[in-house]
């Protein structure tokens, strides 16, 4: 029989069996042959493996926001706490007051003293944690160690603000006389400041402490 261009021995060997076989049907069957021959030899299609899961990152919530969370005394709503939580001598309380001419919220602290009545305004020294001139914030400190070795203030027996800076403190149980002829509170126990902080005036209202104006 001859041979086919393309087509393997075994059509050759399937179409000399058929022939052998039925010679009156060898054209049909030499195709069949050829078809099944074909089919055998078909390229395989592999399926393509699944792609791999993309790896998922995880990015960390974002730090909350301790400063949404305090008090923000405006002229509308100047509450700053309340009588109860300033209970006791020393409580201090850090708050933001908005300054009516230039719209900045300023950071501030409260602190009750350890004299008067708690419904009294003058139990009560609010002032800006801005310092008057400069770029520095101040700090309550009620740490007296902290007084002794960071300021290096050895008379230390009660709660200070200090300036980190300068290192300049401030004692909020003293008065001090500024130009003017104004007294205001925080005289300068040590240190090259020019005044005391800027103060904020305090009003009570049934129990509650608001931040009336700033100086």
């Amino acid at each position: 029989m001859p041979q086919i261009p393309g087509v393997s021995t075994q059509a050759s060997t399937c179409a000399a069996r058929l022939q052998a076989r039925a010679p009156h049907r060898l054209p049909r069957r030499i195709g069949i042959c050829l078809l099944l021959v074909r089919w055998v030899m078909r390229p395989q299609v592999r399926e393509a493996s699944p792609a791999a899961p993309t790896p998922q990152v995880d990015i960390p919530p974002p730090a909350p926001d301790t400063n949404a969370a305090l008090p923000h005394a405006t002229e509308s709503q100047p509450g700053i706490a309340s009588v109860d939580e300033m209970a006791e001598p020393w409580t201090s309380k850090d708050f933001f007051y908005k300054n009516r001419l230039s719209g900045e919220n300023v950071p501030a602290a409260l602190v009750r003293l350890p004299t008067g009545s708690g419904s009294q305004p003058a139990s009560y020294w609010a002032f800006s944690l801005k310092a008057p001139f400069g770029n520095c914030n101040l700090e309550y400190v009620a740490d007296i160690e902290k007084l002794r070795t960071e300021y290096g203030f050895r008379g230390a027996k009660h709660p200070m603000v200090g300036n980190p800076c300068s290192r300049t403190v401030f004692d909020p149980l003293k008065m001090m006389n500024i130009p003017g002829g104004v007294w205001v509170r925080g005289a300068i126990a040590q240190g090259s400041a020019l005044r005391p902080p800027l103060g904020i005036e305090v009003e009570i209202r049934g129990k509650q402490i608001l931040a009336a104006r700033m100086e």
